[in-house]
């Protein structure tokens, strides 16, 4: 009877099925719990980290297990601050990479987790991270590093609470991630890191106090209207459907200040209203119906008081 293949096996007793299928849920658990163990056995823990970060989405609850465990959240930071002496001058080799991205990839599950999340941001567990977005190297270790840094962030910031975004304005998380979008090889930028970056800094635009921020000075919003032209350029030569929403959005919210609105005028780039990216667009009538948003709205007749010297440009000025 044991031989016969399952579709044809004889269903087992009355009361025997919700054990049986509950077995390998049981049977995942344990072994992640084995892992968060060996997490704390500097011998086992490079396998642990390898292990946990291939399987975590098959764990349930991992996150609260990686935090509630004793000494987990120290080991998983004492493999990030191990890795700082190598980052100036750069010296971070593939396998170190590999590694501290595996204990990243840990600290992503608990940012994204609903009952962790607070906690993670509470004990200013993304200061940690600054120091790899402010790396410069172009390598393909320092851009798997980064990436999975701002993928860190990305999980903060993808639930809109403005608490979040109120944490990150107190760092430099937005130069970091102008820097980024700037920086690497044209794919990363386009495709990995870049994509990530902007889809931090879209996200703490979209929240008030974040739009409030960077349209304070000159300085900021023509920082950010620098970088975001940028992009545009470069996805000109290499497109990307969902980088181009990411920037689109980013632009229509800015369009929200009235300050912003009319720098915008003079400012956004030609690609945006010329038809480059039609081919885009045709296929992503969200980010087109955006981007007419966005025309409309900086073609409309300049506000009075700006008139009389209150946008960026007079504040560059003075």
């Amino acid at each position: 009877m044991s031989n016969l293949p399952q579709s044809l096996s004889i269903n087992p007793p009355y009361g025997a099925g919700p054990s049986s299928a509950a077995q390998p849920n049981r049977d995942r658990m344990e072994s992640a719990q084995q892992l968060v163990l060996d997490l704390s056995s500097p011998d086992l823990r490079e396998n642990a980290l390898l292990e946990l970060s291939k399987k975590r989405e098959l764990f349930q609850d991992l996150a609260p297990l990686l935090w509630n465990s004793f000494g987990t959240i120290a080991a998983l930071l004492q493999e990030i601050v191990s890795i700082y002496p190598v980052l100036s001058p750069p010296n971070l080799t593939p396998a170190q990479s590999n590694r501290v991205c595996n204990a990243l990839a840990l600290l992503q599950c608990v940012a994204s987790h609903p009952d962790t999340r607070m906690l993670f941001l509470k004990a200013h567990m993304p200061l940690y991270l600054l120091p790899f977005l402010n790396t410069g190297s172009k390598t393909r270790p320092f851009e798997y590093l980064r990436l999975t840094s701002l993928g860190v962030i990305g999980a903060l910031v993808k639930v809109d609470d403005t608490e979040v975004i109120s944490f990150l304005l107190s760092t430099e998380i937005i130069p970091l991630c102008l820097r980024t979008m700037e920086m690497g090889s044209e794919l990363s930028k386009t495709v990995l890191s870049g994509q990530v970056a902007t889809f931090i800094v879209q996200k703490i635009l979209l929240d008030d106090l974040g739009l409030d921020y960077i349209c304070t000075t000159a300085e900021r919003f023509f920082a950010v209207g620098r970088v975001l032209a940028h992009m545009v350029v470069v996805l000109a030569e290499q497109p990307s459907s969902r980088l181009l929403k990411h920037i689109v959005r980013c632009y229509l919210r800015l369009a929200d200040n009235p300050r912003a609105c009319d720098a915008l005028r003079s400012c956004l780039p030609d690609m945006l209203r010329d038809g480059t990216f039609n081919n885009c667009l045709s296929e992503d009538p969200t980010t087109r119906r955006w981007l007419q948003q966005l025309l409309a709205s900086i073609s409309m007749n300049r506000v009075p008081n700006l008139q009389a010297g209150g946008g960026f440009d007079h504040m560059l000025m003075n």
